[in-house]
Formats: structure tokens, sequence, C-alpha cells
């Protein structure tokens, strides 16, 4: 197979992915901007090394930032420092990449992330991995992913003031050690407590806001979506926003 063959298949693919992620966000047309159309840019995902340790801009992995979020974990421990520890099965503190561009941050882990000890491998962490994967044409392993609270409140209510006040000095210490270029807050709780706002997440989705100097953007959380799915087209829009300045970073 010549080159141009290997490039139009690898075009058609992304094209594809496009597709069907925006077919699974219930997005019925394509539309033409000059971002998906421009016959220079090429997709995100062309440009991004495969190896799960290489972050965005294709630099090798931070020993001082895998280090830094080890440490953060340690000081984590076997944490008790809330009620939620006694009906755990595993801490998730967050997974992904050390150097990681983009951080996601979500409200807290579900049944099937208490029992995995990973964050957003449940249903609505398939969804999410579709926005990451057949969305913005990244890889999962390329970002990095983790909640407010690192264990799961009781029926997977929303975690308490007092449970999110003890698990927020990690966040932020993540957050500190990965110092990523842009953060999306998925739903109320992670966007309120990022933000310390009363505001809700209906009317902030879509504005870029600002988490100690760093571009954070507010969307729904992909639990919501599966709840109300005529608004994933609302994520999208959203998630284009940062795809966005993803490419504007690129090119400075």
């Amino acid at each position: 197979m010549d080159e141009v063959q290997q490039e139009f298949l690898e075009i058609a693919a992304q094209v594809k992915a496009r597709l069907e992620y925006r077919r699974a966000l219930g997005v019925s047309f394509v539309e033409r901007s000059s971002w998906e159309c421009s016959p220079v840019a090429a997709p995100v995902a062309s440009r991004v090394n495969p190896a799960t340790t290489v972050s965005l801009s294709g630099e090798k992995p931070s020993a001082a930032r895998s280090g830094g979020l080890a440490a953060v974990r340690e000081e984590l421990g076997d944490c008790i420092r809330c009620k939620l520890h006694k009906g755990r099965k595993n801490i998730v503190f967050g997974e992904g990449n050390p150097d990681a561009e983009l951080v996601f941050v979500g409200e807290g882990p579900g049944q099937e992330e208490d029992l995995q000890g990973r964050p957003f491998v449940g249903a609505a962490g398939q969804l999410l991995t579709d926005i990451i994967v057949k969305g913005m044409q990244l890889k999962r392993e390329d970002v990095y992913i983790c909640n407010i609270v690192k264990c799961r409140p009781p029926g997977n209510r929303n975690p308490e003031p007092d449970e999110v006040e003890a698990c927020e000095p990690f966040l932020i210490k993540q957050l500190q050690t990965i110092n990523p270029k842009i953060i999306i807050g998925l739903g109320n709780v992670a966007v309120k407590t990022l933000l310390k706002t009363k505001e809700g997440i209906t009317s902030l989705r879509g504005n870029w806001k600002t988490y100690q100097g760093i571009r954070l953007m507010p969307t729904f959380h992909p639990a919501y979506l599966l709840r109300t799915p005529s608004d994933k087209k609302l994520v999208w829009e959203d998630i284009k926003k940062v795809i966005a300045e993803i490419e504007k970073d690129r090119k400075r």
C-alpha cells in the first residue's frame, strides 16, 4: 500500500469516528466549519504519540510529575478522613498521563468505579471515553481523569460538604502537580467545587472559566447525558470549544 492510500484510509477512519461520535450525541447533521474542513490542519489524533506515557505536546513524561502524583496518593493512604470510607471497596484516586494537558474532573466514583478502583469505567465512563476517543480524537491514556471525592457516596448520591472538604486538598494537589492547560469540569458538583460558586451547571456550561490560572470548561456530566440524551448536542458544542483551544495551543 502506497503512502497516498495509507493517508486516505487514515482520514476515512478519522471521519468515520467523528460521525459515529456525533450520531451517539444525537447530532443528525454535519457542520461545515473552517476547523473541520481545513485541508491543512491535521486532526489532533494524527499528531499524538500512541504511547500512554507521552503528552499531547509529544514531550516525554516528567519524572517529577509522576513522582508528585505518587506522593499525593501515598499521602492519601488508606483514607478515613470522612464517612465515605465506611462503605467503599476501593479508593479511586485517578488515572492517566501525569503530563496531561487536558484533565477531566468528575463528581465521585460510582459502583463500577468502586469495584475496579478506576474512574469512569461504568456506563457514564464509556460515554466519556467516546467523547475523548471518537469526539476529540485523543487516547484516553493521554488525558488525566479524576473526581472531586475519591470514595463512592452511598447510592451514588452527591458528595456532602464535609466529604468534599476532606477530599478536595488531594484534588488540588493532583491538579497542581499535573498543571494541565485545560480542565473540563463534569457536572454540578465538580464545577461548583472548582469554581467556588453557587451558580448551576446549566448556566455555567459552555463558558470558559479559570481555575488557579488554568482554563476550565464546565459541561454536563456523562451520567446526566445518559438520563437526558437530548442534551448531548450541548456537550458536543462545549467539546468543540476545547478542541479549538487545543489546536490554538499547538499553533503557538
